[in-house]
């Protein structure tokens, strides 16, 4: 059985990792990191600059590396979307704790992702929300230990089955 001290969230842009992760971090009285927020205060930029910076590949480097790196005991941990493209990462907070995958349908992101420049996803030029997400979904549910639907689910909602789930697993 995978020891649940720590919860490792993943899952598309705008799938709901930071607003959870808060919420499930109280209930279950750890802390809460975003590691995007962790990668723009130690970048001192925003998603967006890094990108344009550093180029899809550059911030994927820059992704794993404070993923890999991040002290992830006793926390919960909203990743960025894209952290299902290091598999040295995923290795890493899997070995750490639960992967759960917050699974939104395509039709939700999209109503939820007006742009996604403005955004920092990460993704290859010119490719839309529907590639992207084909691309990832299958990675999401390589990685996860614990797939969770949100589609109409209310936060607390969402919430309480991920509680509940890794409840089970004790």
């Amino acid at each position: 059985m995978k020891q649940t001290d720590n919860i490792v969230l993943i899952g598309m842009p705008a799938s709901g990792k930071s607003t959870l992760g808060v919420l499930l971090a109280k209930r279950l009285g750890l802390d809460f990191v975003d590691m995007d927020i962790i990668i723009q205060t130690g970048e001192d930029k925003t998603l967006e600059e890094i990108i344009s910076d550093k180029g899809v590949k550059g911030f994927l480097k820059v992704e794993e590396e404070y993923l890999y790196e991040a002290d992830l005991e006793g926390r919960v941990v909203s990743t960025g979307g894209s952290a299902v493209y290091s598999e040295k990462a995923m290795k890493r907070a899997a070995g750490s704790g639960l992967i759960v995958y917050l699974e939104q349908g395509l039709d939700a992101l999209k109503e939820r992702l007006s742009s996604l420049d403005s955004r920092g996803v990460v993704r290859m030029p010119g490719q839309d929300i529907d590639s992207l997400y084909h691309e990832r979904t299958p990675l999401y549910e390589t990685y996860a230990d614990i797939t969770v639907r949100c589609n109409g689910l209310a936060p607390d909602r969402i919430v309480s089955e991920i509680a509940d789930r890794i409840e089970s697993l004790k």
